[in-house]
């Protein structure tokens, strides 16, 4: 294309679907001019005129670029979570360990299991993996090749690369190839970034604290941290609070109006979160250089409160963090009476007796005295 028709599709591996992307502008290109949907980059503008090159740039600058880019990426993570949900219901499933050769029927997890706990060839979790049939046969052909999973090294024979593997500790798959990241469905929640990317982006990047000292770590309380600045609280009512006071924006008011459940309200954080990592405002979806000026625009135009339909963020892929260990979502709850009951009980601490003295437990229990009290009634 960039040969042959001097056309350019800027970020191709964001693309969710090349074919059916394709195949859409295709039909577009038949209906329109191509210099109503692409960029205009001139080359050589300083050559004669009949020297000059003009190159046509695709991107999602375009919205009908953008919005085709987001439903591809929809339809994709829908699919990986259907055939997620698919394996992990599945029964009928029958494979062999790659390293003592004993079969194993039933659930995938079986055998997944059974290599982690005997031979500690630990590939994550199987709730986690997407596609295993295929996960499990592209490891087991580079051990028939005789080669290294993890240093990718090939060796003579089989006995060699089994030491090899044992010795060295090598009964783990490559974090770095790049082959594997398809059979995670976390590589699907966000095109473009491989899991190492989406585990970084964590709350660490908004709270930018030191690493705590160990020794005190208990007295250093969790906060939820607000979704449009920096702003830690300890609690769910003091946050919102504060968002209410500084952004205008009422998180209370909005679950209590549109009647939220637990579970849409945290596709509703998950989705402010993204708009604002990717320093877009979701009220007219401009995008801005950085955090700051997106916050100085949304508070300047009012629209923290502007929330675009519920279509937009009711989507399954907002089930899914965009920061790791979001405290905020920990605090969420399904009745306005979840979140008052603390006030109504007076923030009393409920303390469990401790129980690894069993013994001198039942001695000194007041329920001695009761049933002695009871015994003499009787």
């Amino acid at each position: 294309m960039i040969i042959e028709h001097k056309t350019v599709i800027a970020d191709v591996k964001l693309v969710a679907d090349f074919r059916r992307y394709i195949s859409y502008w295709r039909k577009r290109f038949t209906e329109q001019p191509i210099t109503d949907f692409c960029s205009v980059i001139r080359i050589n503008s300083t050559a004669p005129f009949e020297e000059q090159d003009n190159y046509f740039l695709l991107c999602d600058v375009l919205p009908e670029d953008r919005i085709l880019r987001e439903e591809l990426q929809k339809q994709r993570l829908k699919e990986i979570l259907e055939q997620q949900q698919q394996e992990r219901n599945d029964n009928n499933f029958q494979g062999s360990c790659m390293f003592c050769n004993e079969e194993f029927l039933g659930n995938r997890s079986v055998l997944l299991n059974h290599m982690a706990r005997e031979h500690t060839f630990n590939i994550g979790l199987p709730d986690n993996i997407v596609n295993c049939n295929e996960f499990l046969c592209t490891l087991q052909k580079k051990l028939d090749n005789l080669q290294c999973l993890y240093c990718e090294k090939t060796f003579r024979d089989k006995n060699t690369l089994k030491d090899h593997m044992r010795k060295k500790q090598h009964r783990r798959i490559n974090p770095k190839n790049r082959e594997y990241d398809r059979f995670y469905v976390i590589n699907y929640l966000e095109l473009g970034k491989s899991w190492e990317e989406v585990q970084l982006e964590d709350d660490r990047e908004l709270l930018d604290h030191q690493e705590d000292d160990w020794s005190d770590w208990e007295g250093h309380p969790l906060s939820a941290v607000c979704l449009f600045c920096e702003k830690q609280a300890e609690t769910i009512e003091k946050l919102c609070v504060h968002m209410e006071d500084a952004h205008e924006f009422d998180l209370l008011k909005i679950k209590s109006e549109l009647g939220l459940n637990f579970y849409q309200q945290v596709k509703l954080v998950n989705f402010i979160r993204r708009q604002i990592h990717q320093c877009r405002c979701y009220g007219c979806h401009e995008t801005f250089k950085s955090k700051a000026d997106l916050r100085t625009h949304m508070e300047e135009a009012k629209h923290t409160s502007l929330l675009p339909e519920r279509q937009t963020w009711d989507q399954p892929q907002y089930y899914f963090p965009t920061y790791e260990n979001d405290t905020l979502l920990c605090t969420l709850s399904d009745s306005e009476s979840d979140l008052t009951a603390q006030e109504q009980n007076g923030n009393i601490a409920i303390i469990s007796e401790d129980t690894s003295k069993l013994h001198a437990l039942k001695q000194s229990s007041i329920l001695n005295q009761l049933r002695l009290h009871e015994s003499l009634k009787n």
